[in-house]
């Protein structure tokens, strides 16, 4: 018999497999619990057949904290979909990327003394939004990500704090405002086209995972994704589109090169 070896076992196999063991099940006793076949998890884990969509949430649902997040999105859903219905999952989500912002003056000798200010703080996500014309890496959930820095600003450049989050932008096609290298604040709880309309948004490519930064702008009842550079093609947003709104852009910072 030839065995598959490890490397070329897909990841959602790899996974059932593991967490079958570490919970020292036979494949008959898992699928009791998850109303299936022993045969067919034999063929989840030989990789020879992915589960449904109802069986994936079957899975989180008994996985528990962090692995029912992988489970839950190759079912299909979004860590906001889930958020919105699991309360515990969305403290647990806020609790990993809040900080509090306080400001220390010189010359201060206790803790005692710090008093928290008007600034929030904004998680910068280790992810880069391509400008038009540039590729940038997967980005399966950004709700997903540990943020690799904390940075604070006024309360009142924050409208949504809770749905504010930072990213690293790769390109020059949206100078000479937003240039290769600087962070951008994004309001993720703003989606609507209607309400972003002129403005500078993060987009989401679903098939090709991969975030853009761009204008979004309407032509005769049709709404487009353009740079600011004319010799980059727009985007249309057509109702079979593969892109989404993520959020607008509320602010931008760096260095000039």
């Amino acid at each position: 018999m030839i065995r598959k070896s490890a490397s070329s076992v897909r990841e959602w196999s790899r996974k059932i497999l593991a967490f079958r063991k570490a919970r020292k099940l036979t494949q008959d006793a898992l699928a009791k619990r998850l109303n299936t076949s022993a045969m067919n998890v034999s063929r989840w884990e030989r990789g020879e057949a992915e589960p449904a969509a109802d069986a994936y949430i079957r899975l989180g649902h008994l996985a528990g904290d962090p692995l029912c997040w992988f489970f839950w999105q190759r079912a299909g859903l979004s860590t906001a979909d889930l958020m919105q219905i699991l309360p515990v999952a969305r403290r647990r989500l806020r609790q990993d990327v809040t900080a509090i912002v306080q400001v220390v003056h010189a010359g201060e000798k206790t803790v005692s003394s710090l008093r928290p200010t008007d600034f929030v703080a904004i998680p910068v996500l280790p992810v880069r939004a391509a400008t038009p014309g540039e590729d940038a890496e997967e980005v399966v959930d950004l709700q997903q990500l540990r943020p690799e820095a904390i940075w604070a600003a006024p309360a009142e450049w924050c409208p949504n704090p809770a749905s504010t989050i930072s990213l690293r932008v790769k390109g020059n096609s949206m100078s000479p405002l937003i240039l290769d290298g600087y962070l951008i604040a994004v309001d993720t709880s703003e989606v609507s086209h209607d309400e972003v309309l002129g403005q500078i948004v993060v987009a989401w490519n679903r098939e090709e995972k991969r975030l853009l930064v761009s204008r979004l702008i309407r032509f005769d009842h049709t709404d487009a994704l353009i740079s600011d550079h004319r010799e980059n093609q727009s985007i249309l947003l057509g109702a079979k589109s593969k892109w989404r709104i993520v959020g607008r852009v509320l602010w931008w910072t760096g260095r000039p090169k």
